[in-house]
């Protein structure tokens, strides 16, 4: 569900509408997080937005795909000595979630700079896996869905800026999906606060009166949400081994610890105390 960025909510079937969306997003969390394999999931994450990032693929598709993968992977477990397997289940979780959007993209796209290309009959039975143990639940109530319900807190009338800040706030989202600790969180708090780290970077004179208007929303949890924005800094500093993994496969998250995120987390530790406005 998405808002025209150039109108405020104002009729009662829009907030009806976002009130449902805050209502239902926990029964879209995983609640065996302590199940899943650290190590597959990093590398099956890691290929997820290589791709994604490769074959420009829609933001909604790559994250679906994590999602599909946190959720099998909380049911399943990787065969030891078969590497090859976290592969499989990136790219059937991939062609899974491209079925989900309009326009489907082709299995081999997917595939282009991968040195182990596993035929369609391979993926499909793959897939039928991956539904089993979804219980053929597809559908996803994901961060994008409040993107633009959060960015009307912000002043109307820059609509150029107001598409780069949701741009940006996406490849947040995307990037910090490397990171476990982000399935402690609602979608809804996880949109949230990546636009407070793209509006902290793109409108700094601002940031902080978006900061009151946010936190002053009825739905949102202000100490979850700069917890959540704490654990999005994260990945801006972490070292090349984490959770005992070898990082494979570059997510392209950045490494300076004075970036937009990192500095949010800093910013908002040291003002937790502060009052909801």
């Amino acid at each position: 569900m998405e808002f025209d960025l150039e109108s405020q909510l104002t009729s009662s079937e829009d907030w009806a509408s976002i009130s449902n969306l805050f209502a239902t997003e926990a029964d879209h969390m995983i609640s065996t997080v302590g199940a899943i394999d650290l190590c597959a999931r990093r590398e099956a994450v890691s290929l997820v937005l290589q791709v994604q990032s490769d074959c420009n693929l829609e933001p909604i598709i790559a994250y679906l795909a994590i999602s599909y993968i946190d959720r099998y992977l909380t049911k399943r477990e990787i065969p030891r000595g078969k590497p090859w397997v976290v592969r499989l289940l990136s790219i059937s979780c991939l062609s899974l979630a491209s079925k989900m959007n309009t326009n489907s993209i082709a299995v081999s796209d997917f595939q282009r700079k991968e040195g182990f290309i596993f035929d369609s009959q391979t993926i499909q039975r793959m897939e039928l896996l991956v539904l089993g143990a979804l219980d053929w639940r597809m559908l996803s109530i994901t961060p994008f869905s409040f993107l633009r319900f959060f960015i009307t807190f912000f002043p109307p009338g820059q609509l150029p800026l107001l598409q780069t800040l949701k741009a940006q706030a996406t490849q947040i989202i995307l990037k910090a999906q490397i990171e476990i600790k982000m399935l402690e969180f609602k979608p809804s708090v996880v949109a949230a606060s990546a636009l407070l780290s793209a509006a902290y970077e793109f409108f700094p004179n601002q940031f902080l009166a978006f900061r009151a208007a946010l936190t002053s929303c009825e739905f949102v949890n202000k100490e979850k949400l700069w917890e959540c924005s704490r654990a999005m800094a994260i990945p801006t500093a972490a070292p090349a081994v984490t959770d005992g993994c070898e990082d494979s496969a570059s997510t392209g998250t950045l490494s300076s610890s004075n970036t937009p995120v990192t500095v949010l987390g800093r910013l908002c530790s040291s003002t937790e105390s502060e009052p909801t406005v």
